[in-house]
């Protein structure tokens, strides 16, 4: 028999501060996210800058509430407690529960996913593969050459013909996924597997000078993240959202696993430029550092440059400036904050 689970992904907006509480976007937000949600079920997994999964199962008895009604009750105690507003998933697994919430503008409010086949097929039907967590761009593109745009049409494909496209393992993945079957448990305490930072633009942004130091922003704040959790990246994801709110995604492994500043920032650059964009109007920028490893595992080719040892040993400086004085204390010339 299998238990029925109930999943809350949480993602928080920070829309407004509440007097008394901390003004909205800082430091501490996702902390007291995490706060509420584990003073409801202690099976809560971090997910790293804002947002988060939280098995809710066991709390339901507890709480007297349906999952969706105990979604609401959490966001409520997240206004009350810390001036943060929350989009909240509520579905039977991460993916579901994911797609929920929204996308990463979509504003505030509880959405949940009946746990019914008809309802979960009627939800996926229309998506496009690269809308769902688990099928990366250069599998999302394979699809669609192939005239499988959407979660129906890619359900609806025989396996051999995917399996042609994807390889057998991955094909097996993706059919699951585009059904809605995602058994990925909720681990709490589990390591990040990616981490994200996003630029959201006070105004459509045509200057490509601006969205330069926007990325040197986003990948400087990864970097100096993924140093303070001894973790690096194996791979880089730039997406980029544009005024009419389409999006375009773009992919890069890096050549070694790295959390190296200046490395993180010509891999964006490099993303960026191949882009073309020119006088493309865009609304907001999104890196996301994937294939995270531990720092001490990996290999680093040594350099026999002595200015990139000056480079580690500025960053470190800086690195330690920030635990002492703050997200602000030291960085980049060109950090968008410093306008």
């Amino acid at each position: 028999m299998t238990t029925r689970r109930h999943i809350l992904y949480v993602r928080g907006l920070s829309v407004r501060a509440l007097p008394g509480h901390r003004a909205a976007g800082s430091a501490g937000d996702h902390d007291g996210i995490l706060d509420v949600l584990r003073d409801i079920t202690p099976v809560v997994q971090a997910l790293p800058p804002d947002a988060a999964l939280a098995d809710v199962g066991g709390a339901l008895r507890y709480f007297g509430l349906d999952a969706e009604r105990l979604a609401r009750l959490f966001r409520v105690r997240c206004l009350a407690l810390h001036g943060i507003d929350c989009a909240v998933g509520v579905a039977p697994n991460p993916l579901l529960a994911r797609l929920a919430a929204g996308p990463a503008d979509a504003g505030p409010g509880v959405t949940a996913v009946p746990d019914d086949p008809a309802a979960i097929t009627a939800f996926l039907a229309d998506r496009p593969p690269a809308a769902l967590h688990g099928i990366g761009p250069a599998t999302a593109r394979a699809l669609t050459a192939y005239g499988l745009d959407t979660a129906a049409r890619v359900a609806a494909a025989p396996p051999a013909t995917l399996q042609r496209i994807l390889g057998a393992r991955t094909a097996r993945r993706v059919r699951d996924l585009v059904r809605g079957i995602d058994p990925t448990p909720v681990v709490p305490g589990a390591p990040a597997r990616s981490a994200a930072a996003e630029h959201r633009f006070g105004h459509d942004e045509l200057d490509p000078g601006v969205r330069r130091r926007a990325l040197l922003t986003l990948a400087d704040d990864l970097g100096h993240r993924l140093r303070g959790t001894g973790q690096c990246a194996r791979a880089l994801t730039l997406t980029v959202r544009y005024a009419d709110r389409s999006v375009t995604t773009r992919h890069r492994t890096l050549r070694e696993p790295t959390a190296h500043t200046p490395v993180l920032v010509t891999a964006a650059y490099a993303l960026h430029d191949a882009l073309g964009l020119q006088r493309a109007r865009v609304r907001s920028l999104a890196l996301r550092a994937e294939d995270l490893a531990d720092a001490a595992d990996a290999a680093r080719q040594l350099s026999l440059d002595p200015s990139d040892d000056r480079r580690r040993r500025a960053e470190a400086a800086v690195d330690l400036a920030r635990a002492r004085f703050g997200p602000d204390a030291a960085g980049p010339a060109a950090h968008l904050r410093a306008a």
